[in-house]
């Protein structure tokens, strides 16, 4: 496996270098969109924005940009999001046609307000149904970070992790309603923040499931997931004084570990040593709750259900449009029931109430982020013959950070593997509302696997 040896700049670094004097966001910007019209960037962008992008960034004063938090740096914004002027097509064909949007998703807002270069549009699973990131209709991008053959980029939010691995943007927005922002980023060896839903507006993202649907974004250090959580959020994240020694980190073989490859086995394994040697405390439990959720999947599935009711009219009309892998997972809500529906909101609320009793003894949970490295992207190449295949990698890459958005908790995906190696994410996570402590720990973690 081929894997590139260019190691970018973290947001952090470039803003400082802009409010120093030594570079110039034009400068940066001219970069970035070097980067986005290269051949790594290849099927990422569904729409650029990149003379509207120097156009606003020259016009604003030199003196007013730097202070602004993203100074005047690169953000790719998923085809997911209301862009005023602009189509939101959501990855598919069956809204090439729609209406513009007539004004800024809140995020969109948001990363406005703070500064940044809006680059562009960026791919995605087509209504962001699948963890996979192929695209049957726009192309898919290849993952960057193992190159020896094209490789599935993860998905949904399959661009805008791209986009960030490859410089194009410093920021990849993005949703995460099972993983679309974690397992991306686990992938192409970047870090992907999901918080807690309620704490970022979702207004003007087109939805896919009401129950699990997260604003959130991919960034290449913690420290930036941390200003892009604090931009979307409108909240400040206090730090902490706390290292990682004393600190009460729990882990469980049950489902996480499940056929997984042995090299992310083995580079988890390490990675707990390495915080075990740090002097964190360090707790395996069994965590028997987990094997509860393929019984919720005999129930139903929110997705399913909830995308069916957004997408029915949709789907009688233009069925024949979609991606027959999309369609067939959304058809399955067709067969749910009101009292299914219910059931599964009862049950799902049941085995929250367990899981937060189970995990309040705990500061973070620590698993593997996805259990396999990305296969080749012609491997689930559209075709009926491979449609098995297909659904078992996107379950699997599921699986982990799937359990998140059920619990309705935060999670952060950080790259765990050793320099030069294959990307491997580890999964920092908790209960709802606990997103400042998650993001501190994997602060601590990240100092601790890259010491300066």
């Amino acid at each position: 496996m081929n894997m590139p040896n260019k190691q970018l700049p973290d947001l952090h670094s470039l803003i400082q270098n802009i409010r120093s004097g030594q570079r110039s966001a034009l400068d940066e910007l001219d970069q970035s969109i070097e980067a986005a019209t290269s051949d790594a960037c290849r099927h990422v962008f569904m729409d650029t924005l990149f003379e509207t992008a120097r156009s606003e960034l020259s016009e604003l004063s030199e003196l007013s940009q730097p202070s602004k938090p993203l100074a005047g740096l690169a953000v790719s914004v998923k085809d997911l999001f209301d862009i005023h002027g602009q189509v939101t097509k959501a990855g598919s064909i069956v809204l090439k046609h729609a209406p513009p949007a007539t004004s800024d998703a809140t995020a969109v807002t948001r990363l406005r307000q703070a500064g940044a270069s809006l680059i562009g549009r960026t791919q995605m699973s087509e209504f962001a149904f699948s963890g996979v990131g192929v695209n049957p209709h726009y192309g898919t991008p290849a993952n960057v970070a193992l190159t020896d053959v094209p490789r599935i980029p993860g998905g949904s939010s399959s661009g805008a992790a791209i986009s960030v691995a490859t410089g194009a943007a410093h920021i990849g927005l993005g949703t995460d309603t099972g993983g679309s922002i974690r397992i991306p980023a686990a992938l192409n060896g970047l870090v992907g923040f999901k918080s807690t839903a309620s704490l970022v507006p979702q207004g003007g993202a087109l939805p896919l499931s009401s129950t699990l649907d997260t604003v959130c974004a991919i960034t290449r250090s913690v420290r930036d997931a941390i200003l892009a959580h604090e931009i979307l959020s409108g909240l400040t994240v206090g730090k902490s004084t706390q290292t990682i020694r004393g600190a009460q980190l729990a882990y469980t073989e049950t489902l996480f570990m499940d056929g997984s490859d042995s090299y992310i086995t083995e580079t988890f394994d390490s990675t707990l040593k390495l915080l075990r040697d740090a002097g964190a405390q360090l707790v395996k439990i069994e965590l028997p709750e987990l094997k509860e959720l393929a019984q919720f999947a005999e129930m139903g599935n929110f997705s399913a259900a909830e995308s069916y009711t957004w997408h029915q009219h949709l789907l009688r009309e233009h069925g024949d449009q979609y991606d027959p892998r999309v369609a067939l997972r959304m058809m399955r809500g067709a067969q749910m029931s009101a009292s299914d529906y219910l059931g599964l909101i009862k049950a799902r609320s049941d085995w929250m109430a367990r899981m937060h009793l189970a995990l309040q003894p705990f500061d973070a949970l620590l698993s593997p982020t996805v259990p396999i490295l990305p296969p080749a992207i012609a491997d689930l190449a559209p075709g009926a013959e491979r449609d098995d295949i297909f659904f078992k990698i996107n379950a699997l890459l599921l699986r982990n950070p799937s359990v998140v958005n059920m619990l309705d908790g935060c999670a952060i995906s950080i790259p765990c593997h050793a320099p030069g190696a294959p990307p491997c994410g580890m999964m920092v996570w908790h209960t709802a509302m606990q997103d400042e402590r998650i993001l501190n720990i994997a602060l601590e973690i990240e100092r601790l696997l890259n010491p300066l």
